[in-house]
């Protein structure tokens, strides 16, 4: 039985608590993408192949999963901002670990933990929807989601700028760093929720599956945007590896660069919420998915120019990004209560997604290289536009 206690009235959200969520959720998600750069770096260091380079990656993916699926749902039953600090303590250590990582068992091993330990953008991004007036829900997911997006971009700049010029793992040890401030900027400027739920940890955890069971649009936006994920994380992990071959021949940097470009899917984060707000959000869904699949078409022509790679990443990353905030608002509008454990469902589901997507693409990046990667990211694509449309088709009645 689900116990919920009177919901008390949330502290107002402030345009500075608003700023700085969007900033510690780019921050912390950040954690999860310095290694996309650095995969060709880290496979010479020990002497390793880039499948199995790949799989580091995917590592971190699975272990944000099964810490969105363990720790999210706690934001739920305890104070959240007593939760992320303590979060953040697991943070530092797990980016040291990899830092000092001896060999490439033991970085897949804190590569998980990073993964396991960087949810936080996964409790501030319901805290940003609970705290928000209901007719800008939307709008404030798509802020803060835009923070988020260009963490997940920029990231991938930052750690190959350092990795070229000081090695993979300076870039571990400047995260943890980075961590150690924002914990400090965070504990002043990040305010209290306290939780409605008053049952144990054991029927929280049972409640997941009853979400599941009862909320059709929940498991509609969590494969949908586990497919879109998949597409999107197919491209990102096997970029370092095009960029290396000819005609390229290029290094992290390079790679990392290519995040300055998909920072513009960002730009439209905030815009595609407030669409989502005016009831729009499945004809831009639809229209967002689309811009995917157009952008493996350009990967599959174009893919072996910059101009080529630069058209497919604006498109690519846009296309995700709106789908993502277009699932989120709609998620967030289903239980009040539960917006915690409604989003872990769905980001559990969309990171599951994400790894798959990253295993499977290194893999035929090894057998086929570029032509493989294409085809997978089409296939994910075009998989997320038909339970799209099958679910428009179910919504209006129509065969």
């Amino acid at each position: 039985m689900i116990e919920h206690s009177p919901t008390l009235a949330p502290p107002p959200l402030t345009r500075l608590n608003l700023w700085v969520m969007a900033i510690a959720t780019g921050l912390v998600v950040a954690n999860l993408y310095y290694n996309q750069p650095l995969l060709d770096e880290i496979a010479r260091t020990f002497r390793i192949t880039q499948a199995k380079a790949g799989s580091i990656s995917m590592l971190t993916q699975v272990g944000y999963a099964v810490g969105m699926l363990f720790i999210i749902p706690l934001g739920d039953m305890l104070k959240r901002k007593k939760l992320i600090m303590v979060n953040f303590a697991l943070i530092i250590v797990a980016l040291l670990l990899a830092a000092f990582a001896p060999n490439a068992g033991f970085l897949m091993a804190a590569s998980f933990f990073i993964g396991a330990t960087s949810v936080t953008p996964q409790l501030l991004v319901p805290m940003a929807a609970h705290l928000a007036r209901p007719e800008e829900r939307g709008r404030t997911v798509g802020f803060v989601m835009s923070g988020l997006l260009i963490g997940i971009l920029l990231s991938r700049t930052i750690s190959g700028f350092v990795g070229a010029h000081l090695g993979w793992r300076a870039m571990f040890i400047i995260a943890a760093v980075v961590m150690f401030v924002l914990w400090i900027v965070l504990y002043f400027l990040l305010p209290e929720v306290y939780p409605d739920y008053k049952g144990n940890y054991k029927s929280l955890m049972q409640s997941l599956g009853w979400l599941i069971r009862d909320e059709p649009l929940l498991r509609m936006a969590a494969v949908r945007g586990a497919l879109c994920f998949a597409s999107f994380a197919a491209f990102w992990t096997t970029l370092a590896f095009l960029l290396r071959e000819p005609p390229f021949k290029a290094g992290s940097d390079v790679a990392g660069a290519f995040g300055l470009v998909g920072a513009f899917g960002a730009l439209g984060a905030s815009f595609m919420g407030r669409i989502s707000d005016k009831g729009n959000s499945r004809q831009i869904t639809t229209y967002s998915i689309g811009l995917i699949i157009l952008s493996y078409l350009v990967f599959g022509i174009f893919g072996t120019s910059y101009i080529g790679l630069v058209a497919g990443v604006i498109l690519l990353d846009l296309g995700v990004q709106a789908t993502h905030i277009s699932n989120q608002t709609l998620i967030f509008s289903l239980q009040p209560e539960a917006r915690n454990r409604l989003n872990t469902v769905y980001m559990v589901t969309y990171f599951l997604g994400g790894a798959s997507g990253t295993f499977i693409a290194s893999q035929l990046w090894h057998i086929w290289q570029w032509p493989g990667v294409v085809l997978i990211g089409l296939i994910f694509s075009v998989l997320a536009l038909l339970v799209h449309v099958r679910y428009a088709q179910l919504r209006t009645g129509k065969p």
